[in-house]
């Protein structure tokens, strides 16, 4: 099975999105499974991932609901509030929606020091107990902690979104592959080819600028633990779904059949359980 690891929908809704700048326009208006099927068509791929982007129980209703009107949405991974005493019941409230794979909580936009919250730590590794899934959102210069809360979760089945927003822009480097080498030591842990163009010039990059960032985690990771998605709309900001597509087709286009179809969805149909 083909499958885009990473997407969005939205109703844009300009109070509570506020992460959609005046500078992002490009993005600032819904983006709903009508507008992306005929992508993932033209890419001949089979299904998507949808992952939240507003950090309320809402969301994972609104996406549930896209779900269900629309088989091509195989899974979605929404957010809950994972330092809530009530935790293991909202999570035994959820097992009953079997498209919900898994949770995400905004790490990229915490204080330092976040990732080491008890009551975060404890949730996450409950998520273990109830089957689900927790993608890791962070940048680059989160990566050190991420490696002691990784420690703390070796039962929880965790994917690190967008190969953890290197500066691309910046063609900074070794400190990023040294952290993402740290985060790959784990067995638990895979990583989403996405999310590289707007960590790119968004107006100014050209695909050879990916190749450092996708031989290192190629090389940590290996072909296994690697899985596409598109960031669809968010990649609207940098370049068309075919473009950013093509970074990641050209540079596998040398693998074998197995690995490039185990990239491209057989990876994420594991990891989500789909």
């Amino acid at each position: 099975m083909t499958l885009d690891a990473h997407q969005h929908f939205w109703k844009f809704n300009a109070q509570r999105d506020t992460w959609i700048t005046k500078k992002m326009s490009v993005i600032r208006k819904d983006f709903l499974p009508d507008q992306i099927k005929p992508l993932l068509d033209r890419h001949h791929i089979a299904g998507c991932i949808s992952v939240q982007a507003d950090q309320s129980e809402d969301e994972i209703a609104f996406l549930l609901s896209l779900a269900e009107q629309h088989r091509f949405i195989r899974g979605v991974v929404g957010w809950v509030d994972l330092r809530s005493e009530n935790l293991a019941d909202r999570l035994a409230h959820f097992s009953q929606f079997k498209k919900l794979k898994g949770f995400r909580h905004v790490v990229q936009g915490e204080p330092k020091g976040f990732l080491s919250d008890p009551a975060f730590i404890r949730g996450v590794k409950l998520l273990a107990q109830f089957g689900y899934t927790y993608d890791l959102l962070i940048y680059h210069h989160q990566l050190e902690e991420a490696v002691v809360f990784l420690e703390q979760v070796p039962e929880v089945r965790v994917v690190v979104d967008h190969i953890a927003k290197p500066s691309i822009a910046t063609k900074a480097y070794a400190p990023w592959a040294a952290g993402m080498a740290a985060v790959a030591a784990f067995p638990n842990v895979s990583c989403k080819l996405s999310g590289m163009v707007t960590e790119a010039p968004w107006d100014n990059w050209k695909p050879g600028d990916f190749t450092p960032y996708l031989d290192r985690v190629f090389n940590v990771f290996g072909a296994q633990r690697l899985m596409y998605g598109s960031d669809w709309p968010v990649c609207l900001l940098a370049g068309s779904y075919k473009q950013q597509y093509d970074i990641v087709s050209a540079y596998i286009k040398e693998l074998s059949v197995t690995e490039k179809l185990a990239i491209l969805g057989e990876n994420a149909r594991r990891f989500y359980n789909i």
